[in-house]
């Protein structure tokens, strides 16, 4: 992982009296963050399943005093998002206190907790209605730090702001916002995926039945045929030169949708069209080309968000559950291992953008392009592969555990 930087813990609630760490989004800046998305949030999931794999406490070490310096960044962060804000900065310190016990990272998550609720505006915290900094995942971060009263709050405004369509519903990405996304991360998938969760959490079937109807608008727009599973980005397209039509990723494709139907198939147990969706995701990626490079821009990166290591949570999800992701999971480890740059400082990736010169882009050490949402993947890959526990220290609340 990219180096940390010592911070000052003055502001946290820790009695340990080292002080807290963070990391800097590339190693070509020193910016840091305490965000899940990119910052120091999302490196702390990754240690802590280093520490439970090696049995090594330095790692254990790190990650508390990663948490310090997430906790004395609650009070002033100003975004209250999962991936961009504050509810992600809760569901990583409520994870260092379950896992480790800290009772300091308990308490700040509970802080980050009462923060949410002292900014909610009646309807919402912000303008956005999707997953990486809107109301759905604040909805899906409480729920999983345990605060299902607000995860309600946040889900409330969907059944207002939903809009017909043909087969379904749909929502905007933001109040205002043209065109309309599908996929996980903007999209009413990432919507489905936290009325489903929070229907199923407090006994709502009228969310759970609003999820259904989001996810059918989704499926409506396959382009991939009976088999495969591919929606395109948005509708109308966004016209923008970095925005493809198709995706593969967690963010904008079949890797991350599978994920939204493997929530409403146990949601929905009695229904066998969610498992066959899963089925058709997962059909269109291993037929997909993917980890090839066989054209500029067509897999360029190997990250958790819209890269390698988000289709290799899904593989490892098919091994668990299904017993047939084996070969297409050592297929991206094998990629993975090949693009590592290896020396003395330890093991990094790089990502691509091809239309950039020059195109190789710094090393990340975050959990959505870089170091720590690979790390985690690849060590849930050889923990299955050995027959050992496939759940991860600190669950994200938009992966659903397997079963």
């Amino acid at each position: 992982m990219t180096a940390a930087r010592d911070t000052d813990s003055s502001t946290s609630t820790s009695t340990d009296s080292g002080s807290g760490v963070a990391w800097p989004n590339t190693l070509a800046d020193d910016q840091v963050t305490p965000r899940l998305y990119d910052g120091t949030s999302g490196v702390l999931p990754a240690l802590l399943d280093g520490w439970r794999h090696f049995g090594d406490h330095r790692y254990a070490d790190m990650a508390v005093r990663g948490a310090h310096s997430v906790a004395a960044a609650v009070d002033h962060w100003e975004d209250s998002g999962l991936y961009s804000g504050v509810a992600g900065m809760a569901v990583a310190l409520r994870g260092v206190h379950r896992v480790l016990g800290d009772t300091a990272a308990g308490t700040a998550a509970d802080r980050a907790l009462d923060a949410l609720r002292a900014r909610f505006d009646g309807a919402a915290w912000n303008d956005w209605f999707e997953l990486i900094s809107g109301n759905a995942g604040i909805a899906l971060a409480a729920l999983e730090c345990g605060d299902d009263g607000l995860a309600l709050l946040a889900v409330d405004r969907y059944a207002r702001t939903a809009e017909p369509t043909g087969a379904g519903v749909r929502w905007r990405l933001a109040a205002g916002a043209f065109p309309r996304m599908h996929h996980m991360s903007h999209g009413t998938l990432g919507i489905v995926h936290a009325l489903a969760a929070v229907g199923r959490a407090a006994g709502r079937s009228d969310l759970v039945d609003l999820a259904v109807a989001g996810a059918a608008d989704v499926v409506s727009r396959n382009e991939a045929g009976p088999d495969g599973f591919l929606v395109g980005h948005s509708d109308p397209q966004q016209q923008h030169e970095r925005v493809d039509r198709h995706n593969y990723g967690w963010c904008h494709g079949p890797a991350g949708d599978a994920q939204a139907f493997r929530l409403l198939s146990q949601v929905l147990p009695d229904d066998p069209a969610w498992p066959a969706l899963v089925d058709r995701c997962w059909h269109t990626l291993v037929n997909s080309g993917i980890p090839r490079r066989i054209r500029p821009g067509f897999w360029d990166n190997n990250g958790r968000c819209c890269g390698t290591a988000g289709v290799l949570a899904l593989a490892c999800d098919r091994r668990v559950e299904r017993g047939d992701g084996r070969d297409f999971a050592d297929v991206l480890v094998a990629d993975l291992a090949a693009r590592a740059t290896v020396d003395a400082c330890g093991v990094r990736w790089s990502n691509v953008e091809h239309r950039d010169t020059p195109s190789v882009l710094a090393p990340a050490g975050g959990w959505a392009m870089g170091n720590a949402g690979i790390v985690r993947e690849v060590l849930r890959h050889a923990r299955i592969t050995a027959g050992r526990d496939p759940h991860y220290a600190i669950p994200f609340p938009d992966h659903p555990p397997t079963t």
